[in-house]
């Protein structure tokens, strides 16, 4: 291992002064949730980072010291950490009311709902709030297994969909699945990443010999008939994973050919996270039947969605439904509040347009670094696959647990996914800058170059 020479790197400048913090110390904070708290919540540090404010893309520990946010709490924070329009509305729907629920009127619930429906496709124009993507998945799946009177749902294998139990049989990690799962009836499908695909060939031949292992599954496994497909446009926990633009939708086609619907879940590809379009569906020109979305759409307040069709949507009027805090008037003023600062602030088109810088710097230094396997992602969801070596593709998954821990150390903050732990997950808040790419780039460089054999 080589020890780097170059000068110490400094974070881009910040006019925003932290707060003294007050509060108690690291490590009281640390010994108190360790007591009381599950021990399943995890930290991903070896040293367990703790936070206490946050400016736009940057983030700040309790001595004051400044990190560059890579990883956006994980792809939720859109605009910027503390943003004050956002900030403002919340303070201003808290004094005035914090909770109502459903079964009285409230004016946010539908212009929130009629703003979402002018940023779908026509004819998606109805949406049920909810608080996570977990539920909106689980919403979507019922929805559609009530429309089509069909039961059997597809997955896409290395996908992730949420952490209840229906939604956790929805997910194709074993590391992230209870022997507990409701998984009657769901099935997955190979994925079509080139990168790891068991076939071979252009991404676009890779994507239609995936879409023949769907039709094989509906015709094996199931009685001939789903409910549903779902799949993320790109995988985010599964370590920013897509297919060509083919793969959709011959997939869709196949999918309604059986008399399913199809479900895009947009939790973390939503919201112009992508760059050219405000949705990852539209990469791949479809229309699907179903949109679940999380994160992004609220910046970290607890606020999710999902918008079908009105005949789709109908079909729950059978019985009751209600969700006690779906539609709370405080998610709801940060929800509208993000909507205007995405347009206002040219977000989508800074993740186009900074995304892109990032990506081009991250594929110059996978032609140096050979830890670097594949560098993949549009606009700010990018992902960097760490291998042990190229002509085998073994995961480094230590490797990338290390390359965390020294761009920490440098003060930037990433995240890591994939089933093997070995992708490094790069998706901040959409207001980063140039400058701060070049910094992360700079950083990563000197990190791999340390690491080097």
């Amino acid at each position: 291992m080589t020890t780097s020479t170059r000068p110490r790197l400094s974070l881009p400048p910040c006019a925003h002064v932290p707060q003294h913090y007050t509060g108690p110390s690291r490590d009281e904070v640390l010994a108190t949730r360790r007591q009381y708290t599950n021990p399943a919540i995890f930290t991903i540090y070896r040293e367990p980072l703790m936070l206490v404010e946050g400016h736009r893309q940057y983030l700040f520990d309790e001595t004051g010291r400044r990190y560059l946010d890579l990883f956006a709490g994980i792809v939720t924070v859109s605009c910027g950490h503390a943003h004050p329009k956002v900030t403002a509305r919340v303070q201003q729907q808290v004094a005035a009311l914090a909770h109502t629920t459903t079964i009285y009127l409230h004016p946010h619930v539908g212009e929130f709902a009629k703003r979402l429906a002018a940023k779908m496709p026509a004819g998606l124009d109805v949406t049920y709030f909810v608080n996570s993507g977990s539920e909106a998945n689980d919403l979507a799946v019922l929805m559609a297994r009530l429309a089509t009177g069909h039961n059997d749902v597809i997955a896409v294998r290395n996908a992730y969909h949420g952490g209840s139990p229906a939604a956790m049989a929805l997910t194709s990690h074993h590391t992230w699945k209870y022997p507990a799962q409701l998984n009657t009836g769901i099935h997955h499908t190979v994925c079509p990443d080139p990168y790891r695909s068991p076939y071979t060939g252009t991404p676009e031949q890779i994507a239609t010999r995936s879409v023949e292992d769907l039709r094989d599954v509906i015709r094996y496994s199931t009685p001939g008939n789903v409910a549903a497909f779902i799949a993320e446009p790109i995988q985010g926990v599964g370590g920013v994973t897509h297919g060509a633009p083919n793969y959709l939708r011959e997939a869709y086609a196949v999918v309604r050919e059986h008399g399913g619907l199809c479900i895009a879940d947009e939790v973390q590809t939503g919201f112009g996270r992508t760059g050219d379009h405000y949705w990852g569906f539209q990469h791949s020109g479809v229309v699907p039947d179903i949109v679940t979305m999380a994160k992004g759409i609220g910046n970290g307040f607890p606020l999710a969605a999902v918008t079908t069709r009105r005949e789709i949507a109908e079909r729950l009027t059978q019985r009751i439904h209600f969700n006690t805090y779906g539609g709370n008037p405080v998610s709801m003023a940060a929800g509208l509040a993000v909507l205007e600062v995405i347009e206002e602030e040219g977000l989508q088109r800074n993740a186009s347009e900074v995304g892109g810088r990032l990506k081009a710097g991250l594929r110059e230094l996978a032609m140096r670094h050979a830890l670097i396997g594949d560098v993949r992602g549009m606009g700010l969801m990018l992902g960097v696959e760490l291998v042990k070596d190229r002509g085998t593709k073994e995961p480094a998954r230590e490797a990338a647990a290390e390359v965390m821990e020294r761009l920490r150390a440098l003060g930037i903050l990433v995240g890591k996914g994939g089933l093997f732990g070995n992708v490094l997950r790069i998706k901040p808040p959409l207001c980063i800058t140039a400058a701060d790419v070049d910094f992360a780039l700079d950083a990563l460089d000197r990190v791999l170059a340390e690491m080097a054999p």
